[in-house]
Formats: structure tokens, C-alpha cells, sequence
């Protein structure tokens, strides 16, 4: 609309109803150029004045740069998918960002013994944009954190750490990146989990402070308004989803961030750290998620909020068009990487890519000789799974707490936090590589002695701990009542001997709870046995094996009284 057309007159030829009409005509026109552009109903419809990009992700990936033993993930295949993706995108004039909800560390040996480099290199080579810093991040003291911040080719995010530096909090990593997509300013901001003050190594956070993501992220969103103007913001996130809301005892995660802000200041999450699918079958109520199956990702307030299982099982695409100055969603799906479902057929079938084989088998058949190493056998599965060993306490659970209380280190009882078990073990022989498995930490064993008085005050709070959460604790050596109602316990033997209040006891600990993770109190006279825990596992596996899991030796004597379940107290 020009001014010369405005100044246009009428004929007076035109009978008035001509005019009426070619004024309200007029009124229309200037109403639709006072709101701006035109409005379209389709990225077809508004042509040049959509923007198509695509976010691709992965999270959780802990490890897993080569496939299993079933030909399943594994970076190579990822590449060659990944690189598909990419080429589509690029072939329809489109732009497309690889990101990563983060948590690279820890997981299988070929990875933990060689600090994540495979992984990282492996990620430069599938050019990932950017990832978030996840808790897993912090198992290795900060030097090695600092050398993978150094391999990386891509920005680590989190705008909720910080570090001291000359007496002064400074943030440790990037808080936010900027990127251009198909000529849109796409603002990226990293959160991290504030639990990992307390599920991270003591020894290794206790230098750094984890702000709450909502406030971080909030305030983030106000620098980036006055100093950068982006058309876009997401978040990067390893926060974790929960349905609902409802994040048990884990901190807040990305719902309750999305609920925490006002519609339209945050367009989407790319989140980790709670390892599901986020796939929804009705608002707030999550899908039976398989392989093969379509995904509706979650959205609350208007912010999408996407998260692809873990261990780059899958590889999440979302596909965005900008048109009307609002985003719209296109497609999502999530991508199995030559992944088998229940019923043996195959979802996705991806060559491996040459150049990332290339690069990935030297690590992968490094220490290969010690990995497969037979330091034992056992006659039946030993249970690890996360869902078992943080809900009940079980035969693998006490025979680490055995074996850390009453191998090469000597206590009168073990204590064994769930969170630090983390695979079973199968039936048959016993490999290093099982044992650094189930125990990928390196956590020291620390060793206190405490009048008994006082480890019944101890042990109200460990015993207590909820089922579900990483503190939730297996014994050795201890026959013992957990009242969850009354939080209090009442021992009745120690080490075979009846207890006495009176009597000065020894046990053993991680030295990861001893200086207070999992909420845990913190034990200033604990003292560092020396050795790590996997090794304490290895050991005694050779000298006491075979394992005969059905046997008494390892099963518990705690009983719990005033929950749900006689399992253990309630969340």
C-alpha cells in the first residue's frame, strides 16, 4: 500500500454504493498493513517469508561411542544418519543444528578408562553444535573436564555454574550460543541440574555452585532481550522431564522450568539427564513409547519440550517452520539407530559410517586384553538394573557392600549407596569389563568409626532414604529395623555380636557419600582406604568366587517398618 494510491480520488462517475464498497475495500487493506505482514496459514503459502530449520539431538550418551554386542547405536551408524539428515535438510534450502542434552561421561570401560577422548572426538567428527554440561560431567576431577572441554570443537553450555576465580563467582562455562538459522537468530542457554551438588563427586563439585536453572535462566533471558534480540530461544537442558511435573526426589526439571516462565518467552527444550523418551499420549500423560512408534513431543505453555532416551539409542528430529512471526512444529519423530524390538525386528537400518569406524577402533581395541580379563564366575544373574537396586535391596548390592567391608579393607559393615550400581551382571563368567560396569565411578572407599550411639543417629538418615533416589542404600553386616515413619532405626546385631550403644564400630562407604553426596551427612573423620571401588569388587570376585546369589551369605537383614512397602521407606 503507497501513499499515491491512498491520495487516489474517487470518480465521480461511481454510484455510491460503488464507493461504499471501494472504501470498506480500503479500510481492509490499511487494517491488514497496520498489523504488519500479511497473515499465511501454510509455510507454502508465505513462500520466501518462512523459514525452515531443523534441530537435531541426541542426550545421555554415556559412553556408548561403539555398538553392542547386537549391532545396535553406536556413533558410526549415528553418522551415517546423522549425515542423511543433513544433506536433506541442506538439498531443501533448509539449516539444521546437532545438539547434545548432555552427560558424555561414564558408562562402559572402553569410554571411562580413556576419560570420554573417544567420544568427544567422535562428536567433533558428526559436528555437533553444541551440548549441554551434565551431572556425569563432574565424575572425573575438573582437570580432565577442562581437557574435554579442550577436545570439544563445540561450545559446553550451562548458565548455572559457576566457579570461584580471585574470591569471585565467574560462570565456568558459556551460558548461551548464538546461531544463525536461514537468516533467524537462534539463541541456545545451557542448564544443568542443581542436583549435581549432591549426586556429583564431593571431592570434584565441592569448588563450584549450581544455581537453580528457573532463576539462571530467567535472568538469561532478560541479558539476552536487552543485549542480543533473538527471533528464537531454547534451552538446552540436563535438567531431566517428568510427567506432569511430578520429579519425585529429583530437583525440578523441564516442565516445571517451561511452567515457570510466560508464554512466548521460551520456545522449546532439547533436555537430558532423566534418560525416556518424551513422547506424550494425552497431555501430561506419557505414551508406551517403541521403537517404530510416532512421537508427540510434550509442550507446556506454549514451549516444546524434547528429549530422545539415551546412549544415542535414537536420534531425535524436529523439523521447525517460522512464518507469521510465530514457530511452528512441521514433524518430530525419533530415529532408531538399528535398534531390535521385543519381537526381534530390526528399527532402522544404518551402515556405519568408514571415517568414524576409523577413528574409533584404536580406542576400542585398546586395553581390550585386560576388559576381557575372567576374574570370576557366578551361577546366577546378579541384578543392577536402576529400577531394581533403587528400590529394594538385593544380592549385588551386599555382595559390594561385602566386598568393600571384608576383602583387603576390613569393617564391621559395609554400606553401599544404589546410585553407584549401575549394571547387573550377568549368569556365567565374570569379566573386568562387568566389574567396571557395574562400577564405572572410580569412587574411593573410605573407611569411619563411630561409637554405636551415634551410627544410630547415621544411620536414621541413610537407612531412610527414599526408594527411587541414588542414596537409597544396601548393607552388609547389619542386622537392623528402619522404622520410615519415625526415621529411626533400631540395630539389633553388628557383625554377627549383638549391638551395643556403647561399643566404638567400623564400616565402609563410598568416599563419594562420605563427603555428604546423596545427601548423605558428612563425615569428617572418614579415612581413605586407598583403593577404588571397582577394584575392591574385582578382588574379591577372584577370591571368592564362584557366586552362588541364592545363598544366605548375600542376603540382607534389614527389615522396614511404617511405608508402603516392606521393601523400603516412601518417597
Amino acid at each position: 500500500m503507497t501513499r499515491s494510491r491512498l491520495n487516489t480520488p474517487v470518480l465521480k462517475s461511481r454510484s455510491k454504493l460503488a464507493i461504499l464498497v471501494a472504501n470498506l475495500a480500503l479500510l481492509t487493506t490499511l487494517s491488514g498493513c497496520m498489523d504488519g505482514a500479511p497473515k499465511y496459514d501454510s509455510c507454502e503459502a508465505a513462500g520466501e517469508s518462512c523459514t525452515r530449520f531443523t534441530l537435531v539431538h541426541t542426550n545421555d550418551h554415556h559412553g556408548r561411542f561403539w555398538q553392542n554386542d547386537k549391532g545396535e547405536y553406536g556413533m558410526a551408524a549415528r553418522k551415517t544418519l546423522i549425515d542423511s539428515i543433513r544433506k536433506e535438510v541442506s538439498e531443501a534450502g533448509g539449516s539444521m543444528l546437532l545438539l547434545s542434552g548432555g552427560d558424555i561421561n561414564t558408562g562402559v570401560p572402553e569410554s571411562d578408562l580413556q576419560h570420554a577422548e573417544p567420544d568427544f572426538l567422535g562428536m567433533n567428527l558428526l559436528k555437533y553444535d553444541a551440548m549441554a554440561v551434565g551431572n556425569h560431567e563432574f565424575d572425573n576431577p575438573l582437570a580432565i573436564l577442562d581437557k574435554q572441554r579442550k577436545w570439544a570443537q563445540f561450545p559446553m553450555l550451562s548458565a548455572n555454574i559457576y566457579r570461584k576465580v580471585d574470591d569471585e563467582w565467574q560462570l565456568y562455562f558459556e551460558p548461551y550460543r548464538i546461531f544463525d538459522v536461514g537468516g533467524l537468530k537462534l539463541a541456545i542457554v545451557g542448564l544443568t541440574t542443581e542436583q549435581t551438588a549432591q549426586i556429583g563427586n564431593p571431592k570434584y563439585v565441592k569448588a563450584l555452585r549450581f544455581n537453580k536453572p528457573q532463576i539462571a535462566l530467567r535472568n538469561t533471558l532478560t541479558q539476552l532481550k536487552h543485549n542480543e534480540k533473538p527471533d528464537l530461544v531454547f534451552a538446552l537442558s540436563h535438567i531431566g522431564h517428568y510427567q506432569d511435573g511430578n520429579h519425585g526426589s529429583n530437583t525440578p526439571g523441564d516442565v516445571a522450568l517451561a511452567r515457570s516462565l510466560k508464554r512466548g518467552q521460551l520456545d522449546g527444550i532439547i533436555g537430558g539427564h532423566s534418560q525416556n523418551p518424551v513422547c506424550m499420549e494425552a497431555p501430561n500423560k506419557y505414551a508406551d513409547f517403541k521403537p517404530g512408534d510416532e512421537c508427540q513431543p510434550d509442550r507446556q505453555r506454549g514451549t516444546w519440550i524434547m528429549q530422545a532416551y539415551e546412549w544415542g539409542k535414537y536420534v531425535g528430529r524436529a523439523d521447525f517452520e517460522y512464518y507469521n512471526d510465530e514457530l511452528h512444529l512441521a514433524n518430530y519423530r525419533l530415529l532408531p539407530v538399528n535398534l531390535y524390538d521385543e519381537q526381534g525386528k530390526q528399527h532402522g537400518d544404518y551402515a556405519e559410517d568408514p571415517q568414524m569406524i576409523e577413528l574409533l577402533t584404536p580406542y576400542q581395541q585398546q586395553g581390550q586384553g585386560i576388559l576381557n580379563e575372567v576374574v570370576g564366575s557366578t551361577s546366577a544373574k546378579l541384578v543392577g538394573s536402576r529400577k531394581v537396586v533403587r528400590s529394594q535391596i538385593n544380592e549385588l548390592g551386599v555382595l559390594i557392600a561385602t566386598a568393600q567391608s571384608r576383602g583387603v579393607v576390613k569393617a564391621d559393615f559395609g554400606i553401599m549407596n544404589s546410585g553407584g550400581i549401575r549394571a547387573s551382571i550377568e549368569q556365567g563368567d565374570i569379566r573386568y569389563r562387568d566389574v567396571l560396569t557395574v562400577q564405572p565411578f572410580a569412587n574411593s572407599v573410605t573407611v569411619t568409626k563411630m561409637l554405636g550411639k551415634d551410627i544410630e543417629q547415621y544411620l536414621a538418615t541413610v537407612a531412610t532414604q527414599s526408594r527411587g533416589s541414588g542414596g537409597f542404600a544396601h548393607f552388609s553386616g547389619i542386622d537392623m529395623t528402619v522404622n520410615c515413619q519415625t526415621q529411626r532405626v533400631n540395630i539389633h546385631s553388628i557383625n554377627g555380636e549383638a549391638f551395643d550403644k556403647t561399643k566404638r564400630y567400623s564400616f565402609s562407604l563410598p568416599g563419594y557419600n562420605a563427603g555428604g553426596g546423596n545427601g548423605y551427612p558428612v563425615l569428617s573423620n572418614a579415612v581413605d582406604s586407598g583403593y577404588i571401588d571397582a577394584d575392591l569388587l574385582n578382588l574379591y570376585i577372584k577370591q571368592h568366587s564362584p557366586i552362588d546369589p541364592s545363598s544366605d551369605q548375600w542376603k540382607h537383614k534389614v527389615k522396614f517398618t511404617g511405608a508402603s512397602t516392606p521393601l523400603g521407606c516412601d518417597g
